[in-house]
């Protein structure tokens, strides 16, 4: 029996296992670092499995790492579970329904993407002990990807420090592995204090907290034109003062999200963001406190690692849509804009040649070949602080109909379908057929290694101090 067939047939016995537990973390949802469901669902398969299973790892209650085997090499497996606020969804309709009104919704697949990896990492084991495979595997289950950063704090805290390489896997519209980048962010608090009184008795005793609230904003607004053009710089009010206008506010604060390429352009607009919200203090009088509680790298591919990834989702092949796929998919494919398929196929061109001929296409069952590009994608993850620590590939897999936006009630509803079931298996079986070739061939670590340091420097860049911790 050929390898990529031994770890299909491990995955294949056990399937029922992981598509219950996908169907219950999407019956459970919870946010970031609250995923105590998700975690006991996990954590309790790992147990049965025959890892060794470390919970509250870091301090966090819901980070956990079930690991197999001893020495080299480590390969670590990235898992995720949270969900998103607001995305409540009743399952497979095609019209958006609130299963709970104003509920956590899993409308980025977590729910599959924390029992994909670890149908992986249970392959990955029975393979080694059947083959005397020496090395440790590791599956590291990590909270509060959405919102709280969690792989940032395992990253700062030296919980990568000895992994050889890591992969994961998202799931998505296309069948292909990553090669592009993510934006870094960076969370920052502003918080300004000042002095009420009487907005129209006393007014000169006042010193505005709001008013540097404002000025900071217009300040970063003439920022925007003096840095790199693929930065991104979001803000919301966290607090306005209250609600009375004839009183001057002695307390307001602002919730920045500072993005760019790469994680030392994100530091270096933040310390020019630091003197504008100085600035803004000076001005009124008032005093300003900074926090910067998380962050998140710019993700790094690893083309070696990545060509690993594609070769074994080539020979296990995408996933087996049949015609009840098929009809599920158009169903939703129907609810979506020109817009929505637009951006969706923008982006699967960074993978595909003409991807315009996908536009009417519900189902994506092509594979992509691999192409390392310099583009850098929409959105940030905390996969890549990871990328920092180790070299890293990330893993897509048709998952749900073509143009589905990303956190959107489509993926929600679109969670417990035999698509979204049949998508987890096929990453756990790439992942774990890319984990054996890897520990089963050092020459390619070490070569993944040298990329790795070429592109990274070869040390993590963690965005925040080691004063931060989670927001529990």
């Amino acid at each position: 029996m050929k390898k990529s067939e031994q770890i299909s047939a491990y995955i294949e016995a056990k399937r029922d296992i992981f598509i219950a537990a996908s169907d219950q973390i999407w019956d459970h949802p919870e946010l970031y670092f609250h995923e105590f469901k998700a975690a006991e669902i996990l954590t309790d398969i790992l147990k049965q499995e025959g890892f060794e299973v470390s919970v509250g790892v870091d301090g966090i209650p819901t980070a956990f790492i079930g690991s197999f085997g001893s020495g080299k090499p480590v390969i670590g497996l990235l898992g995720e579970f949270d969900a998103l606020p607001g995305l409540s969804q009743k399952a497979f309709g095609d019209s958006q329904e609130e299963l709970v009104p104003g509920g956590p919704g899993h409308g980025c697949g977590h729910n599959a993407l924390g029992p994909g990896s670890l149908a992986a990492a249970v392959a990955v084991k029975n393979y080694m002990e059947e083959n005397h495979l020496s090395g440790t595997i590791r599956y590291y289950g990590c909270p509060a990807e959405e919102a709280g950063w969690g792989k940032m704090f395992l990253a700062r805290d030296g919980f990568f420090r000895d992994v050889d390489a890591a992969l994961t896997w998202h799931p998505a519209a296309v069948n292909r592995v990553q090669g592009s980048g993510t934006l870094a962010n960076l969370c920052a608090y502003f918080h300004f204090s000042g002095k009420s009184a009487h907005a129209a008795g006393a007014p000169h005793l006042g010193r505005s907290a709001l008013d540097a609230c404002e000025l900071m904003n217009v300040g970063v607004n003439y920022l925007r034109e003096h840095i790199v053009p693929e930065a991104r710089v979001h803000y919301a009010y966290q607090d306005v003062g209250g609600p009375a206008p004839n009183v001057v506010q002695s307390h307001a604060s602002l919730k920045y999200f500072i993005r760019a390429p790469k994680i030392k352009q994100v530091l270096e607009i933040a310390a020019r963001i630091k003197k504008i919200a100085e600035g803004a203090a000076l001005m009124t009088e008032t005093e300003v406190k900074m926090d910067f509680p998380a962050g998140m790298c710019d993700f790094v591919p690893n083309s070696v690692v990545s060509r690993v990834i594609t070769d074994a989702l080539y020979e296990i092949g995408a996933p087996d849509f049949d015609e009840n796929d098929e009809a599920i998919a158009r169903s939703f494919f129907a609810t979506l804009s020109q817009d929505d398929i637009g951006t969706s196929l923008k982006r699967a061109g960074e993978s595909y040649e003409d991807p315009e001929r996908f536009r009417d296409v519900a189902l994506i069952r092509e594979i992509a070949p691999y192409r390392r590009v310099d583009t850098c994608g929409f959105g940030s993850t905390d996969v890549g602080d990871v990328s920092y620590c180790t070299p890293t590939g990330q893993l897509n897999v048709t998952s749900f109909a073509n143009g589905t936006p990303a956190h959107s009630w489509q993926v929600t509803a679109q969670g417990k379908c035999e698509a979204m079931h049949k998508a987890l298996l096929t990453a756990g079986k790439v992942l774990a057929l890319s984990a054996v070739n890897l520990m089963e061939h050092p020459e390619i670590l070490a070569e993944a290694y040298s990329e790795y340091e070429k592109n990274t420097g070869g040390s993590y860049i963690c965005p925040v101090g080691t004063d931060a911790e989670p927001e529990l």
